[in-house]
């Protein structure tokens, strides 16, 4: 049992107790399964079957906390922010060039063309 909510409360309903219960191996202790349990008989109620997305909102979370892996899925994500900022800098570095090299080209075809009629 991860959490007991009682009734009337916003996990559960008012007439009944919601038990979120977790699995006992790695990868099913992150997964919440909820439970409608009624208060006079301890019943189970109601048990739903978890979205898609939930499950792989739950699944994901141990890898955005780096709870999987350990040390070595550390520095394999490292790397890859490594390589998104190589990426991310050499994008605004050509796009900084091409702008400048873009605003001095009209500067040079304007007075290529005040010389070559006879301007100054």
């Amino acid at each position: 049992v991860a959490t007991v909510a009682f009734p009337g409360t916003l996990l559960s309903t008012p007439s009944h107790y919601a038990v979120f219960l977790h699995g006992d191996t790695p990868l099913t202790a992150k997964l919440l399964k909820a439970t409608l349990v009624d208060p006079v008989s301890a019943a189970v109620i109601e048990t739903k079957p978890r979205p898609w997305y939930a499950t792989a909102l739950l699944l994901s979370q141990p890898l955005h906390f780096g709870d999987y892996g350990g040390l070595p899925l550390k520095i394999l994500w490292a790397l890859l922010d490594l390589v998104t900022l190589v990426v991310l800098w050499s994008g605004l570095v050509l796009w900084w060039r091409k702008h400048r090299h873009a605003a001095a080209v009209p500067a040079n075809v304007a007075h290529a063309a005040t010389t070559a009629r006879g301007g100054a």
